[in-house]
């Protein structure tokens, strides 16, 4: 269905969204991150809640396929908070998978249709039992109408998961993610995937970039796959706080995604801020997203770390009104995020 954001507890109007974190992480395991995990739904729902204190009335949680996602509990923590949360699908960057995952031997088509599943029909309770045989040509993903609940898995390995009201948890993004100017084969197939599994469900799409390498690359090769600029966000734009590049991607109709505050060993809160002050000046204010990306357990209060993810809310958004205006700051709070995660029609 087009023209709704496709939350864990179902559909919802665009314009009831409120105002969106558009990249936390409340669930999550990866190689990288060893002794960070986000795996403990009480302290995970409990920085959920202190998001919502915070002032945002939803978020979306940025870990996809096979990092420890976990939909119900997002469903749980969304329902007892009353914060809208947007699930994602896709595959991270090669680094984050272990050399013997099950995914890297999967084509594109093969990728494409579990993406398109979790968005359609729901996702599994469990990544750690990986889809078996089942649909490895993308031909039943083109034949199925783009809200059909009919799961093109019948032997999918694990349970589906479901919601506090017995509803399917569904994705509402779909996310990939590329190395510091590199596109690996690995990820080269991500987005190949993350096209055909957009062509068929109208999902937006995150592609985590490092430090804002390869991002007009990444655009290119999405929109050879079908996926226009403005249904994309380049997360993490701020590692590189050049506003002509910013400024440039806008142009091509990309969002940017702004979510490295707190972190003064890479980029000081004081140079984002003028960072976005130069590219709301420049005009890319209806283009910008914010988010905190936390995504460490170190780095969660209720983990036993800092600053939480009240950090954004709290220190960092009055600070960006105070620059820009309230004007300003709520385009890139409620009307942007609103845009960027509206399911558009399917083309395929």
């Amino acid at each position: 269905m087009s023209g709704v954001v496709r939350t864990v507890l179902g559909d919802v109007d665009p314009a009831a969204l409120g105002r969106v974190n558009y990249h936390e992480h409340l669930f999550q395991m990866s190689p990288l991150l060893p002794g960070d995990e986000l795996d403990d739904e009480r302290a995970s729902g409990l920085e959920a809640a202190s998001l919502q204190a915070s002032g945002f009335e939803a978020m979306v949680d940025a870990t996809p396929f096979g990092l420890g996602r976990d939909p119900e509990a997002l469903a749980r923590i969304s329902a007892a908070t009353g914060l809208a949360v947007v699930a994602t699908s896709g595959r991270h960057r090669e680094a984050h998978y272990a050399a013997d995952h099950p995914t890297r031997s999967w084509d594109a088509s093969r990728l494409a249709a579990l993406f398109a599943s979790d968005v359609q029909a729901g996702m599994p309770a469990s990544d750690d039992e990986p889809v078996r045989n089942g649909c490895t040509t993308g031909e039943q993903l083109h034949d199925r109408d783009a809200d059909s609940t009919v799961h093109p898995f019948p032997d999918r390995a694990g349970v589906p998961a479901v919601g506090p009201s017995g509803e399917p948890v569904r994705a509402g993004m779909l996310k990939g993610g590329v190395d510091y100017w590199r596109i690996s084969a690995f990820e080269r197939i991500t987005l190949d995937a993350l096209g055909e599994a957009h062509r068929a469900t109208g999902a937006p799409v995150m592609v985590h970039l490092e430090f804002c390498t390869a991002a007009h690359e990444v655009l290119d090769l999405l929109a050879a796959e079908g996926v226009a600029s403005d249904r994309v966000v380049l997360a993490h734009a701020d590692r590189d706080p050049d506003a002509g590049l910013h400024l440039s991607l806008t142009e091509r109709g990309a969002f940017l995604g702004y979510d490295g505050f707190a972190r003064p060993r890479t980029r000081s809160d004081a140079e984002l801020l003028q960072l976005t002050a130069s590219v709301v000046a420049g005009g890319g204010a209806g283009r910008i997203v914010l988010g905190g990306d936390v995504a460490r357990a170190t780095r969660y209060i209720a983990y036993g770390g800092m600053p939480g993810l009240a950090y954004l809310g709290e220190r960092y958004v009055p600070r960006l009104r105070a620059l820009v205006g309230d004007e300003a700051v709520d385009r890139m709070l409620v009307d942007n995020p609103a845009r960027l995660l509206t399911l558009s029609a399917p083309s395929s």
